[in-house]
């Protein structure tokens, strides 16, 4: 039987994937809406089921949550996905954002 070689692939050692920028505009957009709406950000996490204190880190832009509670966050809000991503690209500065969205 062929041995596999292990391979070495994969990000660069010492990268990372977190990026503040975006993880910012998407605290502030989940800022923005859930205030619109008058919900406590405790409020917000007992309704998407994610610890206080996570939301904290997700709005002030030190974590980026997975899709699933991304989208666990929308609906809570009372929002689409959708929208809580158009929010978020009105607060990416324009490198980010494809020209037509814009």
């Amino acid at each position: 039987m062929q041995q596999r070689s292990i391979s070495k692939g994969g990000r660069p050692a010492g990268s990372t994937t977190f990026d503040p920028i975006p993880a910012r505009a998407f605290g502030n957009a989940v800022r923005e809406l859930r205030m619109a709406k008058g919900l406590a950000q405790e409020a917000l996490a007992l309704r998407a089921e994610v610890d206080r204190g996570f939301m904290g880190h997700v709005e002030r832009g030190e974590r980026q949550p997975s899709l699933s509670v991304i989208l666990k966050i929308a609906k809570a809000i009372g929002c689409s996905p959708a929208e809580l991503m158009q929010q978020t690209a009105k607060q990416l500065p324009v490198e980010y954002v494809a020209p037509e969205v814009l």
